[in-house]
């Protein structure tokens, strides 16, 4: 996997903590530094934590399924950007204005979930792992950093569009991998 390709994969998966973000700093009245250090910690500490577990368990398995891992790769990360986009059209999301452990360590696992399937589809891939999830790690505090920003400046208002945005980015980032392996590009 590129580099490139890798970032938008990153992308993809931070735009659900960056809608959270986003809503995150919509409930609060002036924002702090340490909510600025726990939004990116927590979010993109989850989003390097669950493609890493996505991926070890996909390593033992990888012998079973090495015939069909293209289209456990397309299939997986297709799901997982309709149900992005399933999201994102759905009804709004209250969030809470807490920083609390309590708060936010359910909105990390929650904007993570993806993220585990993602880690599968790179064991398929021969991704080198440590460097990936470090990579999507950063790219997630960036983004969670900046939504929490954005949020408390305008609002809600985009949440919608960067779901169905990073449903769509992983749904042809599926579609490449598929038509990459099936030599129709």
């Amino acid at each position: 996997m590129e580099l490139w390709e890798l970032f938008l994969v990153a992308l993809g998966l931070a735009m659900d903590a960056g809608a959270v973000s986003i809503c995150k700093g919509l409930s609060v009245d002036k924002i702090k530094s340490s909510h600025q250090l726990k939004v990116g910690v927590y979010f993109g500490g989850f989003q390097a934590l669950m493609p890493l577990i996505g991926y070890l368990l996909g390593v033992q398995f990888q012998s079973l399924i090495e015939r069909v891992d293209h289209w456990i790769a397309f299939v997986l990360l297709a799901l997982i950007g309709i149900n992005m986009i399933r999201e994102a059209m759905g009804e709004e999301e209250k969030i809470d204005s807490s920083f609390t452990v309590k708060a936010m360590l359910p909105l990390a696992v929650a904007t993570s979930i993806d993220a585990l399937a993602v880690g599968i589809t790179f064991a398929f891939l021969k991704v080198e792992i440590l460097p990936a999830i470090c990579f999507i790690g950063a790219v997630t505090f960036v983004v969670s950093v900046l939504g929490l920003m954005i949020g408390n400046v305008f609002g809600c208002k985009y949440r919608t569009k960067a779901e169905v945005f990073g449903g769509i980015v992983l749904i042809f980032i599926g579609l490449k991998i598929l038509t990459e392996h099936l030599g129709i590009f």
